[in-house]
């Protein structure tokens, strides 16, 4: 069910398929940019600064730079791409199910009311986009630059990049709890967006009847309590999802720790042979490298959660 979803959803990309293609590879080439930084940064520490060697700490300085600049461009027109490719696949979406929708026998209108299909044309629709947008950029910038850092820090120093691999299969599980909790909540809630504009769309056809019977408290109460509902479920919904970013946060804290923990040690105890200030310095930042990707990955999740 959900391939077929997805390959009838792919259609609405169309004439939007080179943005679509261009936004990974922007995020590509962003990450590729990145993940050279931290190591470099450490070089310059251990052979530039330690050694009070200024024709290094300059020519590393200028390519620190270019690495910056170009990651920047590729950020920046990686942004724009998916804006403009996640626009045109939510204009083609409601272009299709408008259409559609003409199209209906009396049967489907009696099957999908008014209120359900206006929800569908505007609440899901703009979901689905911003889904769409996360796909093409984040998803996958966030595991490139997570593979990536975690084979740089491996690189470094196998033995204290080990807490990386302890950490993260913990978080898997967390953000699998927090997704199957949240999940069956976000169902009920859109389901209840259908009831509030029903009770929307009837008030206002049938103002006069209303008026006319003065029928206003009673209204106004069947407004309040899907209201209400609407409240109770999104705040449910939320607060499970809240746990995500404590979580993240905790973990991503507790591996900066470990690893100055186990980093410093082994410098003292080896006289930086092992391990030097430099490398420990570019170890903490891909450290938070991997840990805030994972946390994009987690906004990914609750994204098609939703």
């Amino acid at each position: 069910m959900t391939a077929k979803m997805i390959k009838r959803l792919s259609k609405c990309i169309r004439e939007y398929k080179a943005l679509t293609w261009l936004t990974p590879l922007f995020m590509s080439l962003e990450v590729t940019m990145e993940v050279f930084i931290p190591m470099l940064m450490g070089k310059l520490i251990d052979n530039g600064i330690y050694k009070t060697d200024t024709s290094y700490v300059v020519k590393i300085g200028v390519l620190l730079l270019v690495l910056c600049s170009f990651s920047l461009f590729a950020g920046v027109a990686g942004g724009v791409t998916a804006a403009k490719a996640s626009s045109g696949f939510a204009k083609n979406l409601r272009h299709d199910m408008f259409h559609n929708i003409q199209s209906f026998s009396f049967a489907n209108i009696d099957k999908f009311s008014t209120s359900g299909l206006v929800t569908r044309l505007t609440t899901d629709v703009t979901n689905l986009q911003n889904s769409f947008q996360m796909i093409i950029r984040i998803a996958v910038r966030s595991p490139a630059m997570l593979l990536f850092s975690l084979g740089m820090a491996l690189s470094i120093n196998p033995k204290v990049s080990l807490v990386f691999v302890a950490i993260v299969p913990v978080l898997g599980l967390a953000l699998g709890f927090i997704v199957s909790k949240a999940h069956p909540n976000f169902k009920k809630l859109f389901k209840t967006y259908d009831k509030l504009n029903s009770v929307v769309n009837e008030n206002l056809h049938g103002i006069r009847v209303v008026k006319s019977f003065v029928r206003e408290d009673e209204e106004e109460k069947k407004f309040g309590a899907v209201s209400d509902k609407i409240y109770s479920l999104s705040k449910k919904a939320e607060g499970i999802i809240a746990f995500n970013a404590p979580v993240m946060q905790f973990s991503s804290y507790l591996c900066m720790i470990l690893i100055a923990w186990f980093g410093a040690n082994l410098i003292i105890k080896t006289n930086a042979v092992d391990m030097t200030t430099g490398e420990l310095f570019s170890l903490i930042n891909y450290t938070m490298q991997i840990l805030m990707n994972l946390m994009s990955l987690s906004m990914i999740f609750v994204m098609l959660t939703m």
